[in-house]
């Protein structure tokens, strides 16, 4: 079974999400889905500055398996990516909910919060898969 930590929401496309204040939030991939990915070989992180939306594909993980679009959970700013995956994208293996973050927006739709998943809920879309 896959760690969930309980502090962190999540998307049914296996992201999570935690906040850091200022209505800014870390994005990285679960441990699930590195698991099923594999080791990580490479990853396409958006520029800082990017305008995303809820749902936009908005960066790659590609591993020795496969390459996947990683989804942004929420609305908002790129306000600042893991410049230490481009020379260690392993880091997504050893750490996905910590040195292995993606990228951090600065949302603009707190409404959105609400279509987030907690631990129970994303564990459930593991459990259904």
């Amino acid at each position: 079974m896959s760690n969930i930590p309980s502090e962190l929401k999540y998307t049914s496309s296996h992201e999570w999400i935690r906040p850091e204040g200022d209505n800014e939030y870390t994005i990285g991939i679960t441990e699930h889905a590195q698991e099923l990915l594999g080791d990580m070989v490479f990853v396409d992180l958006p520029d800082v500055g990017d305008e995303v939306n809820a749902g936009d594909d908005t960066a790659v993980a590609e591993s020795v398996k496969a390459a996947s679009d990683v989804y942004s959970p929420l609305t908002g700013e790129v306000v600042a990516i893991n410049e230490e995956l481009e020379d260690s994208p392993e880091l997504v293996n050893s750490d996905p909910f910590g040195d292995g973050w993606l990228f951090r927006i600065r949302i603009s739709d707190e409404a959105e919060l609400a279509n987030l998943l907690d631990g129970e809920g994303y564990q459930a879309v593991i459990d259904d898969e």
